[in-house]
């Protein structure tokens, strides 16, 4: 062998020397460290010595027992990591800042009454007082009623023919179509009394029996009104036509037909329209007349930043035996001062004041079978006041005015039958000043109170006195409900001093003192269907009278029973 191949060959053999002892320093993964053995070998003569690190199981010895707790320790803190699943809705993400507006909440279903449509009263008193009402309706219908009702009440006093009844008979009903509304009523109204008012200060008549008198009403009424809607630029229309019959148990006839109607139209704040009437009345006495009248009444309203202006011109044709054309004022304005609250209102108006038969029956049954018959004319009504209401449970109207009237009528007792009563006229102009106001309380659902109270001054053109006409009238109404079952109620009406034209000496004034009558009554419900009431009348038993030598009844109780179906 050369040099070189020697050479070669003992350079071969260290590098293969190196590697194996490399590869003992380095563990086999796939032998199981447990056989391994435990000693150390000597580093051999020309290899770096390093310290292999032999893992096996650990084997506790005795010696190491002092190293366990005594007491176990109890606490489990092994991790749990649950499994959780997601699931990705599409809700939006709401970004608003602000806060969101509550929803209201659903109410529960309110469980409704059973209503009842009809209902029965019947009652009995002293004066030989007899009492019954009927009324009828079809029930509860959004589109149409249909009903009817009858009424009688009598009573007689201590004194000769001190009698009085009134009977009432009524059929009427109501159709809400889709554009307009159409209703009409039908009624008869007969009222019976006698003429039973003497001097008490003269021997009553012997040989005479005080005369009767009767009162018969045939009564008809329609009307069409278009339905409102939300537009506020809506055309507006109305029409209404009303006839009756009077007779008297005497000769006077009436006969009435009254057709009226108006048309209205919105642009924006302002209201354009007309109202019109004719009314067509015949009347026979003792002597026969026609007394017709033509009304065009043309207006502008217009709505403006805190107030409501109405202007307009009232035409008045009077036509028949009398004929007259009269041209009077229409101008009204609202002042809101706090809104919803009070209304600052006022305004200038006239009108003719028509005289007929049924209204002064209704006024004073105790009449002549001879009337004259004039229309009263009011050239000028200044009025003005405020209203409103403070809160949902009180409403008021405080309001003056000052009228000029012209043929006021006027009631006075007959010189020769001085129970009887003629009709006259304040000739000129009367100069009339009043005062009234009015309150409504409403507590609660248990107490309710109502109040109205007019003060009126006189200054008459001819007549010394306004006949039959106090200048203090107040009233006044109190309902109350203690219980369920248990309800009062009580009323007073107070009228100040009056003044009659003595029938002998025509000179001469009487003076007709006030009086207040308080009456009060209570009901009591057994169920929703049968009641008891009881009513007291003039409480203070004082026989005043409106009229000269017509006492009113005293003291009076009547009571029965409800019963609704």
């Amino acid at each position: 062998m050369t040099i070189p191949s020697l050479k070669y060959t003992l350079l071969t053999a260290c590098l293969t020397l190196s590697l194996a002892a490399f590869a003992q320093d380095k563990k086999d993964p796939k032998v199981p460290s447990a056989t391994t053995p435990e000693k150390t070998q000597e580093p051999q003569k020309g290899n770096i010595a390093e310290e292999i690190e032999v893992v096996r199981p650990y084997k506790p010895i005795l010696a190491e027992a002092v190293k366990l707790r005594r007491n176990p320790t109890l606490d489990d803190n092994k991790p749990f990591k649950p499994q959780l699943t997601y699931n990705i809705t599409g809700k939006k993400l709401e970004l608003n800042a602000n806060i969101a507006q509550l929803k209201a909440q659903k109410l529960a279903a309110e469980q409704v009454d059973t209503l009842t449509n009809n209902y029965l009263k019947i009652g009995a008193g002293n004066f030989n007082t007899g009492l019954g009402e009927l009324y009828i309706n079809n029930g509860k219908d959004e589109a149409l009623q249909v009903g009817m009702f009858i009424k009688h009440v009598s009573q007689s006093g201590s004194l000769d023919k001190q009698q009085y009844s009134n009977q009432q008979a009524s059929v009427f009903g109501k159709s809400i179509l889709d554009k307009f509304s159409v209703s009409g009523k039908l009624t008869y109204d007969r009222r019976s009394t006698f003429l039973y008012g003497f001097n008490p200060l003269l021997p009553p008549p012997s040989t005479l029996s005080p005369p009767k008198q009767r009162y018969n009403i045939f009564d008809l009424e329609g009307e069409l009104v278009n339905n409102t809607t939300e537009d506020l630029n809506q055309f507006n229309y109305a029409v209404k036509l009303n006839g009756y019959l009077f007779n008297n148990y005497y000769s006077a006839r009436e006969k009435s037909v009254a057709l009226s109607g108006y048309v209205n139209k919105a642009f924006n704040k302002f209201n354009l329209g007309v109202a019109t009437s004719v009314d067509l009345t015949g009347t026979k006495d003792s002597l026969s007349l026609t007394n017709n009248i033509l009304r065009v009444n043309p207006y502008a309203k217009f709505k403006g930043n805190g107030f409501v202006l109405n202007v307009g011109l009232n035409f008045v044709q009077e036509f028949g035996t009398f004929s007259r054309l009269n041209l009077l004022p229409a101008v009204s304005v609202e002042i809101p001062i706090a809104p919803e609250y009070a209304i600052l209102f006022g305004g200038i108006s006239g009108d003719v004041i028509k005289t007929n038969f049924r209204d002064l029956s209704n006024e004073n049954p105790y009449l002549n079978d001879r009337l004259e018959i004039k229309n009263a004319i009011e050239k000028m009504n200044f009025y003005g006041g405020v209203k409103g209401n403070a809160g949902s449970g009180l409403g008021f109207k405080a309001m003056a005015s000052y009228k000029t009237i012209e043929n006021l009528p006027l009631f006075v007792n007959n010189t020769t039958n001085v129970n009887r009563f003629d009709l006259i006229y304040d000739g000129g102009s009367s100069h009339i000043l009043g005062l009234d106001g009015e309150l409504n309380l409403r507590a609660s659902d248990v107490l309710t109170l109502t109040g109205k109270v007019q003060f009126t001054n006189y200054n008459l053109a001819t007549e010394h006195e306004a006949w039959f006409k106090p200048g203090l009238k107040l009233s006044s109404n109190v309902n109350a409900q203690i219980t369920k079952k248990i309800m009062l109620n009580a009323e007073i009406l107070f009228s100040g001093d009056s003044y009659a034209k003595s029938p002998s000496l025509q000179s001469e004034t009487i003076v007709i003192d006030g009086f207040a009558d308080l009456s009060a009554g209570a009901e009591y419900r057994f169920n929703k269907k049968i009641g008891l009431y009881l009513n007291a009348n003039n409480i203070f038993a004082k026989s005043y009278q409106q009229y000269l030598y017509y006492p009113k009844l005293g003291f009076n109780v009547f009571g029965g029973f409800n019963f609704s179906f």
